[in-house]
């Protein structure tokens, strides 16, 4: 049996089945959705999942003409992806809260549209789009931003777009964190983040489209989202004169790239870091 939950605990889910086909995804959609660097995912047969909290509480966002995302609309976590006509679910990984290290990911799909700032450096197998035979349609998805910014403006928005940011410079740094906050905000192996100060960014339409989740006991650590995608956003700590900005969620090259790991004491059990960035265990 392996259990998952959101972040605000609100909505949790048991598995009495194999994880399976287990990936890494690189789409769009799935980039946006989480605000990191990847989706990750595995796929369990129907019989073998069933909400165990909260299920009625779950909301979806039609990310495609067929497909639906789910996510917990008080902390905005992805939430497991019923596939009713094929008689599976998808399980966002980062979700599991007891997964041990026999859970591995097995490959990485839709690599074409990879972030200009993530380097894979395992060897895991890599595909354009989805595995021969998986018999799944792939959907196109919009084009944001130039690609690699202009020299005075980085763009950024939600996956649904009614959430838009600009900065007028590249951020101070990216790095990646492992904390249990950071898997069950993205539902995602880690959330990937850049850091830049107040004066260098501003939302350009939808900040009234935000809604936000503190973690009781956290000094600082939020989950800002849209309310109506889920899609994490930039998070402003006026206290702190920051702003923390889901990677994923860049639709310029943000003009940075990760230089660390940290949290690693907390890295979950069945994943590994496979380059050679500085690892910070807090």
């Amino acid at each position: 049996m392996v259990r998952g939950s959101c972040l605000c605990g609100d909505v949790a889910w048991e598995i009495d089945a194999e994880l399976k086909q287990s990936h890494a995804c690189h789409c769009t959609i799935c980039r946006k959705l989480h605000g990191t660097a990847y989706g990750a995912y595995a796929v369990v047969v129907a019989e073998g999942f069933r909400f165990s909290r909260g299920g009625e509480h779950k909301q979806s966002y039609p990310s495609t003409a067929t497909g639906h995302r789910w996510f917990c609309p008080r902390c905005g976590s992805v939430l497991p992806e019923p596939h009713t006509a094929a008689g599976r679910v998808g399980i966002p990984i980062g979700t599991l809260d007891d997964a041990g290290p026999e859970l591995r990911m097995l490959a990485h799909i839709f690599v074409t549209s990879k972030l200009p700032w993530l380097d894979i450096t395992d060897s895991l197998p890599r595909f354009e789009a989805w595995p021969s035979g998986v018999g799944l349609k792939v959907h196109s998805t919009p084009v944001r931003g130039g690609g690699r910014g202009s020299e005075r403006t980085i763009t950024g928005s939600c996956l649904c777009d009614r959430v838009g940011y600009a900065l007028s410079r590249p951020p101070a740094r990216m790095r990646h964190c492992h904390c249990s906050r950071c898997r069950k905000a993205r539902a995602a192996p880690h959330a990937t983040n850049a850091y830049t100060d107040l004066a260098g960014f501003r939302f350009t339409r939808g900040e009234d489209e935000l809604t936000s989740y503190r973690v009781p006991d956290a000094r600082y650590f939020a989950s800002v989202f849209c309310r109506t995608c889920s899609a994490p956003m930039p998070r402003v700590d006026p206290s702190r004169d920051l702003v923390v900005i889901p990677g994923g969620s860049f639709d310029d090259d943000p003009g940075v790239r990760p230089t660390e790991h940290i949290h690693v004491g907390s890295k979950a059990a069945w994943f590994e870091i496979s380059d050679d960035l500085k690892q910070r265990v807090e």
